[in-house]
């Protein structure tokens, strides 16, 4: 056999099985969706996938480890959306424009990946999640105190930390109810959203031009992302 060809062989078993991965997840994305992380099985996913129990366990030995590769793989685009979402704004934009501008770039994320939301709020889902969740939670709190402090200079740091918390809790709040909806009612809940926001920063923010910031503050996208898994590797789940 040629030694080309014996190089190429690896290389298509090698594409076939990310293929077949990416599908697996897809599945499980579904079935986590639609029953929830504590009441899916293998055996769902595995069917929803429409192949057999055996062939996703060639690749995962257990629920727990797709939604942990799952998890790692929607984190990482999570974190380039918050760094898209809230890169430093130009002075002369509206708050309106910009508060408009990140809600819409959060909610696009989470309604092509919902599970995301299951994951990060249902019972019973690994500890490394979790890890991974309040990792990006803490940086995106990071970004938006950096975002308001230029637009309340004389403002105590403990004060544009609870605003930040504030935003925040508000955003995810409403996420709930937009992923509930479909169609016009869920572009009427983003409005709502986006004018709950604007209405709670206006009064602190004002239509004052932020101040030149003293430094450039680490972008969400530059938290280290947890170690992959390795697909078909027993996963070690740390304590929630």
């Amino acid at each position: 056999m040629p030694v080309n060809q014996e190089k190429e062989q690896p290389r298509r078993r090698q594409a076939r099985g990310e293929r077949r991965i990416a599908q697996l997840l897809e599945a499980a994305a579904s079935v986590f969706c639609s029953t929830g992380y504590a009441a899916t099985s293998t055996n769902a996913i595995a069917r929803e996938a429409g192949v057999s129990p055996g062939t996703l366990y060639q690749f995962f030995p257990n629920k727990e480890a797709i939604a942990i590769e799952l998890s790692e793989r929607l984190m990482h685009e999570m974190r380039e959306t918050y760094g898209e979402a809230l890169a430093p704004v130009d002075p002369a934009t509206p708050l309106e424009e910009a508060v408009a501008a990140a809600v819409d770039r959060f909610i696009d994320f989470n309604c092509r990946h919902p599970v995301i939301f299951t994951l990060m709020h249902g019972p019973d889902v690994p500890g490394r999640i979790a890890e991974q969740h309040d990792a990006v939670h803490t940086a995106l709190l990071a970004r938006i105190e950096a975002l308001l402090t230029p637009f309340l200079p004389e403002a105590p740091a403990a004060d544009i930390s609870r605003t930040a918390h504030v935003c925040v809790a508000m955003y995810k709040a409403g996420l709930e109810l937009v992923l509930g909806r479909e169609g016009a009612e869920r572009d009427a809940y983003v409005q709502e959203l986006k004018n709950v926001l604007l209405r709670y920063l206006e009064p602190l923010v004002g239509n004052c031009p932020p101040a030149a910031p003293s430094s450039t503050p680490a972008t969400p996208s530059s938290v280290p992302a947890a170690p992959s898994s390795t697909p078909g590797a027993p996963v070690r789940t740390p304590p929630s």
